[in-house]
């Protein structure tokens, strides 16, 4: 009988030889750069990452939490790997311009290292 669940190796293979982001802590993969929206937003700790997903985490509670651009319902997002708290996710925006972040990752560039050598023009 064969399963619907991808084993994590499977997963960890799909992801080999593909950029990435990983945990700047403990090297854990955290999204690919093909899931990158903007590199423009701002995070607790300075610049940040909107992207369309991510893997590896895991979500605390969510609160509404005044933002730059308003009040959001965001959860942080912490690494599975060693706990390290990345950035959040929009759960949801007050503002109708702010929508379209409800169900992405605002990851912060000073916990995040780029795998494969690739680049992200500044």
């Amino acid at each position: 009988m064969s399963s619907a669940k991808s084993s994590p190796s499977k997963v960890l293979r799909a992801f080999e030889g593909r950029p990435s982001f990983q945990c700047s802590n403990c090297s854990a993969v955290i999204a690919l750069k093909d899931e990158l929206i903007s590199k423009s937003f701002s995070g607790r700790d300075g610049r940040g990452y909107l992207m369309h997903s991510a893997i590896n985490i895991r979500m605390g509670g969510k609160e509404d939490r005044p933002l730059l651009t308003g009040v959001h319902t965001v959860a942080d997002v912490f690494c599975v790997g060693c706990g390290d708290r990345l950035g959040w996710f929009y759960h949801k925006a007050s503002d109708q311009s702010q929508k379209y972040k409800e169900g992405k990752y605002l990851l912060e560039r000073e916990r995040l290292v780029k795998d494969n050598a690739w680049t992200l023009d500044v």
